[in-house]
């Protein structure tokens, strides 16, 4: 019942996007790309689905986190932090999401311990790809400005 739920808040959330997108006057914006690629509406749209069914559950379905994101818990390790404005995803470059959201955090910071798992072999990557411009396309264009410059640093995050 709790996935039917997420499922339905997904999809209505991903019909919101898009008509948004589509009412902005394009299908594509170069202020928003995924290592270095166009997103379009259909790419966000399939990004909050993929979301919605994987990330949602720990993420929050508003992309909001767990509660007290920045105290760790009784087990040592770090709750899941948002994913929107409030949080700190923004502050890393594509390379950097895409590489923890498919081998771990553990692939950027050797011996870090976390309750995230690696989704390699779970989501494809052009699925990985799409969460990424999901979750970019919530960020208020401050934060989308200075994460292009941080991935732009990076060595462009393609």
């Amino acid at each position: 019942m709790k996935r039917l739920l997420l499922a339905g808040i997904a999809g209505a959330a991903a019909l919101g996007v898009v008509v948004a997108w589509a009412e902005s006057g394009g299908d594509e914006t170069p202020s928003l790309t995924v290592l270095g690629e166009p997103v379009d509406a259909a790419m966000i749209a399939s990004g909050q689905e993929v979301y919605a069914a994987n990330c949602a559950s720990c993420h929050g379905a508003e992309l909001e986190g767990q509660p007290d994101w920045r105290r760790r818990l009784d087990n040592g390790r770090m709750p899941a932090p948002p994913h929107d404005a409030s949080g700190h995803t923004w502050h890393h470059a594509d390379r950097q999401l895409f590489t923890i959201t498919k081998h771990g955090i553990g692939a950027v910071v050797p011996g870090y311990e976390s309750d995230m798992p690696a989704f390699e072999g779970i989501l494809s990557d052009a699925e990985i790809t799409a969460v990424l411009a999901y979750i970019k396309s919530s960020w208020p264009e401050r934060e989308r400005a200075f994460q292009a410059e941080v991935t732009a640093n990076d060595g462009g995050g393609g």
